[in-house]
């Protein structure tokens, strides 16, 4: 014990003379290393003499050091030796109460272990580890006041980069209304427990995520607005991702609007999907998703606009319902997804509107049945929403558009380890549509290739099945018309009440026509 306190005393020392002015070693304030000794008040008085003088670092050295709920001030880094473990108490009522609100699904959320708000110029840095013991604490407490690992709450210039984030008892790391943030290189492991996000962006501004490895059993990186202010100027790049939910996801909650985010050049392992909502008012405009490759998913890419319109402070106001108008997603690589490849969906009288989707593969187990086809997908226009929200069974393999307009949606190939009876394409109240050069196997029995219902100026170009299928396009609904079909004498097939007028047949054949187009 001696050696182990003259070895703290000589590092105390280096310490002291490689630092700043403001830097200090939480050893000078009394906290102890030894995994047992509670350092919440060490630590803390650390922190605010930093603080105090300007601020710098508050190094954590070699060390298991045990605390509860810990607030940085204002240009103040925690900064953790490779070999420190800063463990979360398990006692919750070590905890404190970091601006409370409710979740999406009406749970208390707030309570900390590392903390700040109202701060400039803070951080988390170093290789060290910061371990909430969240089973721990669930298993002692259950779920009534589940700590973050990491919140800051607020804050401007936040850098997070290089620690080891594992065990949290709710999300791993969430910053709300916080302003130039950096995420860097930052590692999670968050399995185990329900509602573990990895890294949740809440009405922030200019964020940069990059470099990050996440494993988590909810979604790994998750931007919402549980207030009224936006999530805007976002950028996530060059993440390694396995999670038991969305890869990333826009608005479980969403009362503020998101603008400008761009999300690129990253793995995914597995998934639930990529998932963009807007279902508590939400402007979402100017998105763009590129480069991803994901192992394995359920349902790859799913848009829905939704009118649940929740609030989730007091005093907060409920909102119109939102729109989903203008988000760019290109390069996507699925390796294996087992439910469907694609849906947008907004819900009747709000469209999902100028979306464009291009060069996308995805291989599918296939096998679904006619009695799969038939079936129609429920509105819930209020639910919660996930990737559950409309069943399991689905009535499409490829692609599935509702309520939508400006839909753009090019180069997609779609492979199926079985045959499928379902449609391939199925488009209901959309208009001012385009689908070019879609690759997908042929619809087994008698299920169409593309079903279109209340269809408005939809052009079919180059959507070429591998074999001819019985009936290349049903179109149904009086409200249909201007649907362009390039292809060589499809078999169409039109309900009643659907003029003849309303499909025009764009001859590809490479033979020479006298006729520009046949019209059915």
């Amino acid at each position: 014990m001696l050696v182990i306190r003259k070895l703290l005393v000589l590092l105390v020392a280096f310490l002291s003379l490689a630092a700043k002015a403001g830097d200090v070693v939480v050893t000078q304030f009394g906290a102890v290393g030894d995994g047992t000794t509670l350092n919440t008040d060490a630590i803390q008085r650390a922190i605010d003499a930093c603080s105090r003088q300007g601020g710098g670092k508050v190094f954590i050295p070699e060390g298991t050091w045990l605390s509860g709920t810990i607030l940085l001030k204002d240009g103040v880094t925690l900064h953790l030796h490779e070999k420190a473990v800063l463990s979360g108490s398990t006692d919750i009522n070590h905890y404190q109460l970091v601006d409370g609100f409710k979740d999406g699904r009406g749970s208390s959320m707030g309570y900390s272990f590392i903390g700040a708000k109202d701060v400039k110029n803070v951080g988390i840095t170093g290789k060290g580890r910061i371990n909430g013991n969240g089973k721990e604490i669930l298993e002692k407490h259950g779920r009534s006041k589940r700590p973050f690992l990491v919140r800051f709450v607020r804050s401007e210039n936040v850098t997070v980069s290089d620690v080891y984030l594992e065990g949290p008892a709710a999300w791993t790391m969430h910053f709300f209304e916080c302003k130039n943030v950096l995420a860097e290189s930052v590692i999670i492991r968050s399995r185990g427990l329900s509602n573990n996000d990895g890294i949740d962006i809440d009405c922030c501004e200019q964020v940069v995520i990059r470099d990050c490895d996440i494993d988590s059993g909810d979604d790994a990186i998750c931007l919402k607005t549980t207030g009224p202010k936006p999530c805007k100027e976002i950028e996530v790049s060059g993440c390694t991702i396995n999670t038991g939910q969305g890869a990333f996801k826009l608005g479980t909650e969403s009362m503020g609007n998101f603008e400008d985010i761009n999300i690129h050049d990253c793995t995914v392992k597995e998934t639930k999907g990529i998932k963009l909502y807007s279902v508590d008012g939400a402007h979402l405009k100017n998105l763009r998703i590129r480069n991803i490759t994901i192992e394995k998913t359920t349902l790859p890419i799913l848009l829905r606009l939704g009118s649940r319109l929740k609030t989730f402070r007091e005093g907060d106001a409920k909102k119109p319902v939102g729109i989903i108008d203008g988000v760019t997603i290109s390069n996507i690589r699925v390796k294996q997804a087992s439910q469907m490849a694609m849906i947008i969906s907004g819900i009747p009288g709000h469209l999902i509107k100028n979306v464009s989707i291009s060069d996308v593969s995805v291989h599918l187990p296939g096998g679904g049945s006619e009695a799969d086809a038939k079936l129609q997908l429920p509105e819930v226009e209020a639910d919660y929403p996930e990737v559950t929200m409309f069943g399991k069974i689905m009535p499409t393999y490829g692609l599935y558009i509702r309520h939508a307009q400006g839909i753009r949606v090019k180069d997609v190939q779609v492979s199926l380890a079985k045959a499928d009876a379902r449609p391939a394409i199925t488009g209901i109240d959309v208009a001012d549509v385009s689908l070019t050069n879609m690759a997908m196997p042929a619809t087994a029995f008698d299920e169409p290739y593309v079903r279109l219902e209340a269809a408005r100026n939809v052009t079919l170009g180059m959507v070429s099945p591998e074999n001819k299928p019985a009936v290349f396009l049903e179109v149904a609904g009086a409200a249909s018309k201007n649907i362009a079909v390039h292809a060589d004498r499809p078999q169409i097939k039109l309900a009643a009440g659907v003029a003849k007028s309303a499909v025009q047949i764009k001859k590809v054949n490479n033979k020479p026509s006298s006729k520009k187009s046949d019209i059915l």
